[in-house]
């Protein structure tokens, strides 16, 4: 079983170094972490009392692991959620913010479940969730993933500079997508064609 630390080291791997990307609504960020969150952090990290882009670049990988665990994992109760459920919601959680909830949120109210989609886990999310995934562990974690996969798709449908984000420049699955199904089984992965398919209104 995974420790919250481990989950938390994979994420920055996943998420990669220094990037400061113009097409990027979170600005210059560092193994995840943007410059949004270290300035709200307060984490001045060259001392010259303001958080700019060169303490995004001094971020280290420990401290990226700590902030995440603290901030994107403790705080917003992931560890109240079923364990086979915590990867996926963190690593969504570290990409998206609360919208990571919102999408868990929704996908409950969609099987029927009176939870109101604010993108907090309370008691009535989180006993909704370990009811969910007390009837079906394996498809409900899918299901989620299905969900991720999809916000990804529609964020892409509306703002034609995160296109590359779901579709690599050879034209296959970009980040955003590849990331999505590591979470859910080979059998829901896109095949090329439905991958093609599905983006094929983006030109």
């Amino acid at each position: 079983m995974q420790s919250v630390k481990d989950i938390a080291t994979a994420i920055v791997a996943r998420e990669g170094g220094f990037v400061n990307d113009p097409d990027d609504p979170g600005g210059a960020t560092n193994f995840g972490v943007t410059i949004h969150t270290m300035r709200r952090l307060g984490l001045d990290l060259t001392g010259d009392g303001q958080v700019g882009v060169e303490d995004v670049r001094r971020l280290t990988q420990g401290q990226a692991v700590e902030i995440f665990i603290k901030h994107y994992f403790d705080g917003p109760l992931i560890g109240q959620l079923p364990q086979a459920l915590q990867a996926t919601v963190f690593d969504m959680y570290v990409n998206a913010g609360g919208n990571a909830v919102k999408i868990l949120q929704q996908l409950l109210r969609e099987m029927g479940y009176q939870v109101a989609a604010d993108g907090a886990l309370g008691p009535q999310s989180i006993g909704a969730v370990r009811d969910a995934m007390r009837k079906a562990p394996d498809h409900f974690v899918d299901a989620y993933g299905i969900a991720r996969r999809n916000y990804y798709f529609r964020l892409a449908d509306r703002r034609p500079a995160s296109r590359k984000y779901a579709r690599n420049r050879a034209g296959g699955k970009g980040g955003w997508i590849v990331r999505a199904e590591e979470f859910i089984g080979p059998q829901y992965h896109l095949t090329k064609a439905e991958f093609d398919e599905r983006i094929a209104a983006w030109g």
